[in-house]
This record gives structure tokens, C-alpha cells and sequence, in this order.
């Protein structure tokens, strides 16, 4: 699939979210699902989405259906100009939050005939963003405004085909259905930064300052 100039990139985190990736990166373009072997979905010490490599060799075979499962990250593929690419890295808090690296992607495409039925299978070097330093995902827990984030990416992944057991085994380890109820407003306050944060990320974490949009 010829994407031009444009780079192809590979959301797994709040990014499946396709409103969020319309608002921050104004001229991307959805392409498809990919599917990214090797490498475990977690929620990282900040809080948020995050892959690292598992320790399986590259031709290993593994009959555990649960565990091929849980050692691949499913997401979906845009393809960005190079301001989308730059306002990316501002939101991704790059290089402190995470690194940037190009890796070969199972991408599922829309068939070009435009009638949806036949889809097409490629492998691409995609654009991927991994946070090597906290790799660990063991006791983490979401921010409540990212439950809500991830939720309307995992509502919008699901319709765009990525399978339902990788969300219900991988993704529902961390992450609620329910982002966040009580009786005195706080989902509200919740829904409102979830809001903010997709349009101009801004990290609550401490590990840097800065999001704001850029240009």
C-alpha cells in the first residue's frame, strides 16, 4: 500500500481512539488494523499504554491459545504527514516518555475495490511508540481519565475489526469497562479532563512537562 511522503503509524493505546487521533493529528488518515507479534500490551508506572518485547524467539511455536494472545499487541494503522508526526512526538512526550522506533507490522487493509468485504494483508515498517524505561507492567494501575480514553479507543478498534479476544483478554486485564462512577459528579470531572487530554495531552505523571499543541 502506497502512503506517499506520509508515515505509517501503529496506535495501541488511547490513540485507538479515532476522535483523539482526528484531534491531534488534523491531517491523518485511518488505513486499517495491524497486528504487531512478539510484544505484550501493559500499563506502565506513568499510567499509561505501553508494549514491550517478549523473551519468546521469533519462530518458537507456542499451542496456548491465551498465551499467542497475550504475546501480541493489536491497534490500528494511520498514516501522517510530518506535522502530524511532530505534534505526535509533543504529545507522546518524546524522547522522555517514549522512544520512537519503526517495526515490521501485520497490517489488515481495506480491499481497494472500496466495497468492504475483501481486506488485504501486507507487512509494513510502521512507526511505534515504546517506553523503554518503564517496561514493567506488574501492579500498575490506568489513570481514571485514561479508562475513559482507552475505553472509546477499544469501542472504536472493535468496530474497525481488531478481535474481540485480544480485547477481553489482554486489554480487560487493565482496563475497566466502566471508567469511573460515583454520586457526586466525579465522572463528569473525569469525562472532562479525558476531553482535554485527547486534544492536548498534558502529563500528570511528572516524568515531563509539556503537550501543548504545537504551531
Amino acid at each position: 500500500m502506497t502512503q506517499g511522503t506520509r508515515r505509517l503509524y501503529f496506535g495501541y493505546g488511547s490513540n485507538l481512539w479515532l476522535e483523539q487521533m482526528a484531534l491531534r493529528c488534523l491531517g491523518s488518515d485511518f488505513i486499517g488494523i495491524g497486528r504487531l507479534p512478539r510484544y505484550r500490551w501493559m500499563i506502565n508506572s506513568r499510567g499509561y499504554a505501553n508494549v514491550a518485547e517478549t523473551n519468546n524467539p521469533q519462530n518458537s511455536t507456542n499451542n496456548n491459545k491465551d498465551e499467542e494472545e497475550a504475546e501480541e499487541v493489536w491497534g490500528l494503522v494511520y498514516a501522517l504527514s510530518e506535522a502530524d508526526e511532530k505534534q505526535l512526538d509533543v504529545n507522546e512526550g518524546v524522547p522522555f516518555a517514549y522512544e520512537k522506533r519503526v517495526l515490521e507490522v501485520e497490517c489488515l487493509w481495506e480491499s481497494s475495490d472500496g466495497n468492504g468485504g475483501k481486506k488485504e494483508r501486507t507487512k509494513e515498517m510502521v512507526l511505534v511508540y515504546i517506553d523503554f524505561k518503564r517496561a514493567d507492567g506488574e501492579g500498575n494501575l490506568p489513570r481514571a481519565e485514561y479508562v475513559y480514553r482507552m475505553n472509546m479507543g477499544i469501542g472504536d478498534a472493535l468496530r474497525k475489526g481488531v478481535p474481540r479476544g485480544y480485547v477481553d483478554k489482554v486489554l480487560r486485564r487493565w482496563i475497566p469497562e466502566e471508567a469511573h462512577q460515583d454520586k457526586d459528579g466525579e465522572s463528569m470531572k473525569v469525562k472532562e479532563l479525558a476531553r482535554k487530554q485527547a486534544v492536548s495531552f498534558k502529563d500528570e505523571s511528572g516524568v515531563y512537562r509539556g503537550g501543548e499543541r504545537t504551531g
